[in-house]
């Protein structure tokens, strides 16, 4: 039996092929898109905090990658025997396929979101907490673009599996490509000849939609997005260059009233207590594991806390005791007077040094866009950065990047500055940038809680300084208690020692 090339070309311009091929790319793509919604909202399901919620993301999950979608097909479609209010609508070949096909994507897309969720640096879920931003922003602004990057590649593989399982909606007799086909070769005995015209259209669709994913991922590609420096004349001195302007008040910014929080069996913190007074630098120092980190997390709620009180100017703030663990209502609007600065930065990858200083005073409703990049511009150039506002993330060095957190934190406004551990993940000769700026924050006033391991800058910068071992705050004194302490006491030899 010879090939017929004839009868193959001539399947390019036949009119059933070409109306059946935008029908599965309409079929395929209404389905992509409806499935990867309902599938994020199904991953957000399924990590939620809620046991029912929890347990219906995984019940569906488990079904419907279970099922065959021939099955569901045929169950679909023939659904309206048992409830005739469907018939309308299921009735109608395309209506019913669409239907099961949703269906069934959804709990793989689902998966394959949850995927990109977990790939998300949960550093991006702290910074967001400690910007005031809800949930709802949370994932739309941040965690959603970095998610999608990570998926993308893979949401683009599901879509060609959903053009080519569009084939099995021939079983309800929905005139896709391979049914076209089928109604050929049964008339004409061209059976070799059909399928590979059938196979053409089939790669014609999943050609287009793959050349437009490439260009999109291209687009997302965070590492190929480049800023460059600009020029900008020094509006402001940078933080360092200030005349000493400290001062110690009496009033109470943050206190602390018999804390505590285990982790299992390891006893986290230990009935700490702690005040901080405004234009106060308070240092926690101790060794590795002593509660230093969960400290300072407590205070703005990163760390939940097992009982005790934490209050903010006075005002009630974080309560924890037999009624459980309680923030106030209005925690994403007060937040926002502590700025964070945290070890690992956590700037948001896909925003410019800019866009990431700007995001929180333009999500907490200022509008005024020249003016919120005024200010942003003002503390990047405080941090001696201004040059660089256009760049991302990737291109900045370590020390580069802790100083644009620090100018995200001041864009805040913030009462009190918490610092946790900001140089450990610095190159030694990158830490020096960063200290300098923290000092000047000092010489200008601000308070802060610094977590740090760098000894001689406690000394240097310290009102106070605030010892933890085991949980336990073993040593709490002021810079001329420190000074003054015996040479062999615990605190000197710790700091001599680090």
């Amino acid at each position: 039996m010879n090939f017929d090339w004839n009868y193959l070309f001539s399947l390019a311009l036949y009119p059933d092929f070409w109306r059946a091929t935008a029908l599965v790319a309409w079929l395929g793509v209404l389905t992509w898109v409806i499935g990867t919604v309902l599938g994020f909202l199904l991953a957000l399901a399924r990590q939620s905090s809620l046991r029912p919620v929890r347990w219906f993301a995984k019940t569906y999950i488990w079904l419907f990658r279970s099922l065959p979608l021939l099955v569901l097909l045929i169950f679909v479609y023939n659904l309206p025997q048992f409830m005739p209010a469907l018939g309308p609508v299921l009735s109608v070949p395309f209506w019913a396929g669409l239907i099961a096909l949703v269906v069934s994507e959804t709990a793989y897309l689902a998966e394959i979101h949850r995927a990109g969720l977990i790939a998300v640096d949960p550093g991006q879920h702290e910074a967001a907490h400690a910007l005031g931003v809800r949930p709802v922003g949370k994932y739309r602004h941040i965690i959603l673009p970095q998610a999608v990057r990570v998926a993308l590649p893979s949401l683009g593989n599901e879509f060609i599996t959903i053009v080519k399982l569009t084939s099995l909606v021939s079983v309800i007799s929905l005139a896709e490509i391979l049914l076209v086909g089928q109604r050929l070769y049964t008339r004409n005995f061209m059976v070799l000849e059909t399928l590979v015209a059938v196979s053409f259209y089939y790669v014609l669709v999943v050609s287009v939609f793959t050349f437009f994913l490439s260009r999109l991922e291209g687009r997302l590609d965070i590492s190929r997005m480049t800023g460059a420096e600009i020029a900008i004349p020094a509006a402001n001195a940078p933080i360092g260059a200030t005349s000493n302007q400290r001062r110690i008040g009496e009033e109470i910014v943050v206190e602390l009233a018999h804390v505590d929080k285990s982790f299992g069996d390891k006893r986290a913190l230990a009935d700490v207590s702690l005040k901080v007074r405004k234009g106060e630098v308070l240092s926690i120092i101790g060794p590795s594991g002593s509660g230093k980190t969960t400290l300072i997390r407590t205070i703005n709620a990163l760390q939940d806390i097992d009982k005790g009180r934490i209050t903010l100017d006075g005002n009630d703030w974080i309560t924890a005791d037999a009624k459980g663990y309680r923030m106030v209502p209005d925690f994403h609007d007060r937040v926002t007077c502590l700025g964070m600065v945290f070890q690992s930065f956590n700037l948001f990858p896909h925003m410019t040094a800019l866009q990431n200083v700007t995001f929180g005073p333009r999500y907490h409703g200022n509008r005024d866009r020249q003016a919120v990049r005024a200010v942003a511009m003002s503390h990047l150039a405080r941090v001696g950065l201004a040059a660089h506002a256009n760049k991302y993330p990737h291109q900045l060095s370590g020390g580069q990047k802790q100083r644009v957190a620090i100018a995200r934190a001041l864009a805040m406004d913030p009462e009190i500055m918490l610092f946790d551990e900001p140089t450990s993940a610095l190159d030694p000769e990158l830490v020096g940038e960063v200290l300098q700026v923290i000092e000047g924050l000092a010489s200008e006033g601000m308070t802060m809680v610094i977590v740090t391991h760098e000894m001689r800058f406690v000394s240097r910068i310290s009102n106070r300084v605030v010892m933890m071992e085991n949980g336990y705050v073993v040593v709490d004194m002021t810079a001329e208690e420190l000074e003054k302490s015996p040479a062999d006491s615990r605190i000197q030899k710790f700091m001599r020692q680090s």
